[in-house]
């Protein structure tokens, strides 16, 4: 667990260590470099042109589960752990893969709506800075036509949000915001689109 001050709150960090290894698109965020998806999931891009969003699964995980290399034999030095006394958690898979970090309180609750949008107005125009900076008119001009809204949308379903940050744990980077379908059962994620470039690796 890490602790650091977020827009003025104290909040706590919780992390569950994987790793991908597949040959892959893998979309980065753009201001922090942190790998948030990829094409693995599928992806759909909103109405609006603002975000991608991709239905994500539920599994249980061992908290004291580490990384392993490719072929290595962890029988060989410790007798592995079918017996380890970690315990389990539920976790989403885009959460899983690509190491993203609950954002939440001491308190164990995610930040406040004000704590958020203030987050939302920094992010905005650090992406819009961005984007300029990439000389890529039409994604400024997307971006510029579509975000007020976007925002606003946000902050209107914030109580039936997660939040995921990124490994570096930026609090000013894109945050992936977790909700569930109308079935009330199969969790998706929302991704801002503007905010993530492709790498082929």
């Amino acid at each position: 667990m890490t602790r650091l001050k977020y827009h003025g709150v104290s909040l706590c960090f919780y992390r569950f260590n994987s790793f991908t290894t597949a040959k892959m698109i893998i979309f980065e965020d753009i201001l922090s470099g942190d790998e948030l998806l990829s094409d693995t999931f599928k992806i759909q891009t909103t109405e609006d042109g603002m975000f991608y969003q991709t239905d994500c699964r539920k599994y249980l995980k061992k908290t004291n589960e580490d990384f392993e290399l490719e072929g290595a034999n962890p029988s060989a030095e410790d007798g592995g752990d079918e017996d380890g006394d970690g315990s389990e958690v539920m976790v989403h898979d885009i959460e899983d893969q690509f190491r993203l970090v609950w954002l939440k309180t001491e308190e164990g609750l995610k930040p406040s709506k004000e704590a958020f949008k203030s987050h939302l107005k920094v992010y905005a125009k650090k992406l819009l800075a961005k984007l300029q900076e990439s000389g890529n008119k039409e994604a400024v001009d997307q971006f510029k036509a579509g975000a007020g809204a976007a925002v606003k949308k946000i902050l209107a379903n914030y109580d039936n949000y997660d939040i995921l940050m990124g490994q570096s744990m930026d609090g000013d980077a894109m945050h992936v915001l977790i909700d569930f379908r109308e079935d009330g059962v199969t969790p998706f994620a929302t991704l801002w689109k503007h905010g993530l470039k492709e790498n082929k690796v």
